[in-house]
């Protein structure tokens, strides 16, 4: 059966980060809803095209616009044993969409990872990144409206998948070596890894 980790947290929370370690230590691919959007936005797709104007402004892409992408990218033969989620889903008829998605290919959410950071700490993270990403979406009014939106609209996510008993929250501000450790703890306390 698939292995399926959600990776929850705001911009700036180091979802990224530890998504690069999941990848490497379970060789599950790292699926970030923000790099299929900017992908589908660079080949200019008929998706991206939908999902350029909110992107700009740093509010959230439609449901079935977002859904599609993930669907898409889950059909590649690299996710065939599962895959990291990173940034999706961020809304509860994004999450039940996703329960529906993950049984189409035999899996099932199976830990996520709410990493936590103060919203101070948020903000001087993406006020770095910003520096050198080049990113539209990493400058700073962009940054601090997505940090926003997150804040307010996608935080219910939590009680939805704890009522579950599949969240994990993870100290977000420690090192990167103490997250992971707080992950891995995590892995093998939710699904066995």
């Amino acid at each position: 059966m698939p292995t399926y980790i959600l990776l929850f947290g705001a911009p700036g929370a180091g979802k990224g980060t530890q998504s690069a370690i999941l990848k490497a230590e379970y060789g599950i691919p790292h699926v970030a809803s923000g790099d299929l959007f900017r992908m589908h936005l660079g080949q200019n797709t008929a998706l991206g095209q939908l999902a350029r104007a909110y992107i700009d402004n740093g509010e959230l892409v439609p449901d079935d616009v977002t859904v599609q992408m993930i669907r898409d990218r889950l059909h590649e033969p690299d996710a065939a044993n599962g895959a990291v989620l990173d940034g999706f889903p961020r809304t509860i008829p994004q999450a039940e969409e996703l329960d529906g998605l993950l049984a189409e290919f035999g899996g099932k959410v199976d830990v996520v990872l709410s990493l936590k950071v103060r919203e101070a700490t948020l903000l001087e993270r993406v006020a770095n990144r910003a520096l050198t990403s080049g990113r539209a979406d990493d400058q700073p009014e962009v940054l601090a409206k997505r940090i926003k939106v997150f804040l307010s609209q996608t935080l219910q996510l939590e009680d939805y998948y704890r009522e579950r008993g599949l969240l994990a929250e993870i100290e977000g501000e420690r090192s990167v070596t103490d997250v992971t450790g707080q992950i891995h703890a995590a892995l093998k306390t939710f699904a066995g890894l």
